[in-house]
C-alpha cells in the first residue's frame, strides 16, 4: 500500500492531528508529550506527515531558512513509528522536505541540521555530504562554528561541546529527531560512540548536520 505524504504550515495543524502525533510517540525514548508537540507547532513553520491507509506512521517539524546567508533545512521534533516500514517512512518524510529545499533554494547547497539521540537516526542524512560528526574526521573551525550556530538556533546556546557536538540538556525534554534503526546491531560502532557521552536523564542530544549539494538535490528531488 502506498505511503501518503503531506507537508503543510504548522498553523494548519488540528487538535486531532496533534493527538495523533502524541499517540504515535507515547512511551517512546524521547519522552515527547502533547504539550511539547503543541509548543513545536508554534515554533516551527512546516510539518510533514506520512500516512498509510490514513494511519500516521511518521512526522517531522521543519523550517527552511537562512543562517548567516546560508540556506538551511532544519529539522525539529520528529518521530517515526517503530515498525517494519520505518525506513520507507523515513525516506518519504525526508524526500518531501528535500524537494521543498530545492524549490526554496534553487542552485544552492543546503545545510541540513538537527539533533539526534540514537545513532540509527543518521540514516536521515543518507545522500548528504560532509556530515558532521563522522568517524575519523576532526571537525574544522568552521564546522565547530556551525555546531554552535545550530545549538543557538535550537535554544541551547552555551551548552554545546563544539568538539564532540554534544548538547548538555537542562533536564527538559527537547525536540529531537527520534528514529532508531530496524537492526541496531548493524550501526557502526564508531558512529554509536558519538552517543556514549549522552546523559538521557538530562536529555542531552547530539547536534548533527550535513550538506545537500545543489546539483544532487536538483537531480534527485527537482521537478
Amino acid at each position: 500500500m502506498p505511503l501518503d505524504v503531506e507537508t503543510k504550515d504548522c498553523t494548519a495543524l488540528s487538535d486531532g492531528e496533534l493527538t495523533e502525533m502524541a499517540d504515535l510517540v507515547t512511551d517512546g525514548p524521547a519522552g515527547f508529550g502533547i504539550g511539547l508537540l503543541s509548543k513545536q507547532a508554534e515554533e516551527w513553520v512546516l510539518i510533514t506527515q506520512v500516512r498509510e491507509a490514513g494511519k500516521l506512521l511518521g512526522f517531522s517539524f521543519c523550517t527552511l531558512e537562512r543562517i548567516g546567508g546560508t540556506p538551511c533545512l532544519l529539522w525539529g521534533l520528529a518521530s517515526v513509528r517503530r515498525n517494519a516500514k520505518r525506513d520507507k517512512v523515513l525516506e518519504a518524510l525526508t524526500a518531501d522536505q528535500f524537494r521543498r529545499a530545492v524549490l526554496a533554494f534553487p542552485d544552492e547547497d543546503v545545510l541540513v541540521g538537527t539533533r539526534f539521540i540514537d545513532p540509527g537516526a543518521f540514516a536521515a542524512f543518507s545522500g548528504l555530504e560532509e556530515v558532521c560528526p563522522r568517524p575519523g574526521h576532526k571537525p574544522s573551525g568552521e564546522e565547530r562554528a556551525w555546531s554552535r550556530r545550530l545549538a543557538k538556533r535550537f535554544g541551547a546556546e552555551g551548552r554545546i561541546d563544539d568538539r564532540a557536538f554534544v548538547v548538555t540538556g537542562d533536564g527538559a525534554v527537547t525536540g529531537v529527531f527520534d528514529f532508531s534503526a530496524t537492526t541496531p546491531e548493524t550501526v557502526a560502532a564508531d558512529v554509536a560512540s558519538f552517543f556514549a557521552p549522552l546523559d538521557a536523564t538530562r536529555h542531552d542530544a547530539l547536534i548533527a548536520f550535513g550538506w545537500g549539494m545543489a546539483e544532487d538535490l536538483a537531480s534527485r528531488y527537482g521537478s
